[in-house]
C-alpha cells in the first residue's frame, strides 16, 4: 500500500519514510520539491504538496491508501519560537494548511491521516510531572498551539473509513546526516565549550514505528487518539561521554544537567498497542556512530 508522507525529508520525515520503506509500503514524498536522488535507500515517487491552504492538491492523494503529515513551515533549526517575526503566517500555514491538508485527504478517500504533533502541547508544569495524554493540555508557545490545534481538528474529522491518530512526538535524534548533534560533537572534539542542557528523546527509527502502529493497528483502537512518543532522558554530559569514549579525545565534559527539572512523558498508551522504543542501548550505539566519521576533528 501506498502512503503519502509530508516533509518526508524533514529531521522527522526521513525517520518514518524509512521504516515505512523497510516495512514494505511505498512511499510518496508530498513537498515543494523532489528529494534529492538517494536520498532514501529504497526509490520513492514524488507529488507536488504545500501548506498553503490557498492551494488544493487533491490529486497528491490518488494513489495514497495512507497519509502521514510531518511537514512543518520554520525558521531553520526552531521550533518554539519557529515563527520567528511572522506569527500570522506560521500560524496560516501550519495550521489553516494542515486542516486543508487533512480535509483534503478525507475528500480524496485517503484511509488513514497520522497527524506528527509534539511534546510542546504540554506547557512546563511542576518538576516531577509525568505528562500524560489524560493531561488537558495548556501549551504556552505558538507552536504547541498550533499542533494542539491540528490535532482537534483531525480528531473532529475522524470517522468510518477516515481514522485519524495524532503522535506527539519528543525530541527526534538518530543517525542519518545531517544531524541534530552534528554541531554539538564538532564543537566539542574542537575544543570549544559545549551547553548544559537536557531534553526527552526518542529515536527516529522508534518515531518510525509509532507511524507504523498508526497504519496496522485495528482503527477502533487509535481513531481520534493522541499519543504521546519519547523513550529517555539525556543531557549533553550522556552524549559528549559517549563520543570521548569512542574517540579518546581528552576535552573536558560538560556539567551535567539537572534532570530533574525536566518532565518525563508517559507511554503506556503506545505501549500498550506493542511499542518499544530502543532505550539506553540504541541511544549509545546512535551516538558512537555518530562520532566516529567525526574523530578528524579533535583538537
Amino acid at each position: 500500500m501506498k502512503v503519502l508522507v509530508s516533509g518526508g525529508t524533514g529531521l522527522a520525515g526521513r525517520y518514518i519514510v524509512e521504516e515505512l520503506l523497510c516495512a514494505g509500503y511505498s512511499v510518496i514524498i508530498g513537498g515543494r520539491r523532489a528529494p534529492l536522488p538517494r536520498l532514501f535507500s529504497r526509490p520513492v515517487e514524488f507529488a507536488p504538496l504545500a501548506l498553503d491552504p490557498d492551494e488544493d492538491h487533491i490529486e497528491a492523494f490518488d494513489d495514497a491508501y495512507f497519509f502521514v503529515h510531518a511537514a512543518l513551515s520554520h525558521l531553520p533549526g526552531k521550533y518554539r519560537g519557529g515563527e520567528g517575526d511572522d506569527p500570522r503566517g506560521f500560524r496560516r500555514l501550519n495550521l489553516d494548511g494542515t486542516v486543508k491538508l487533512f480535509d483534503t485527504a478525507k475528500r480524496a478517500g485517503t484511509r488513514r491521516c497520522i497527524f506528527i504533533s509534539s511534546r510542546a502541547v504540554y506547557q512546563d508544569a511542576a518538576p516531577g510531572t509525568v505528562l500524560t495524554e489524560a493531561m488537558v493540555p495548556e501549551p504556552d508557545t505558538l507552536y504547541g498551539e498550533v499542533k494542539l490545534a491540528g490535532e482537534r481538528a483531525l480528531a473532529h474529522l475522524a470517522g468510518a473509513g477516515f481514522a485519524a491518530a495524532s503522535l506527539r512526538a519528543t525530541g527526534v535524534y538518530g543517525g542519518l546526516l545531517p544531524n541534530k548533534w552534528t554541531d554539538l560533537v564538532r564543537d566539542y572534539l574542537s575544543g570549544r565549550p559545549a551547553p548544559v542542557r537536557a531534553a526527552t528523546e526518542v529515536h527516529g527509527s522508534d518515531l518510525g514505528r509509532a507511524v507504523r502502529l498508526m497504519l496496522e493497528t485495528e482503527s477502533a483502537r487509535i481513531s481520534g487518539e493522541v499519543f504521546n512518543v519519547s523513550d529517555l532522558l539525556a543531557d549533553t554530559r550522556d552524549i559528549l561521554s559517549l563520543v570521548q569514549q569512542e574517540t579518546g579525545c581528552p576535552n573536558p565534559l560538560p556539567a551535567s544537567a539537572d534532570k530533574a527539572a525536566i518532565n518525563r512523558m508517559s507511554t503506556e498508551k503506545l505501549r500498550s498497542l506493542g511499542w518499544l522504543p530502543g532505550g539506553k542501548a540504541l541511544f549509545e550505539q546512535t551516538v558512537r556512530q555518530l562520532a566516529g566519521p567525526l574523530q578528524h576533528l579533535l583538537r
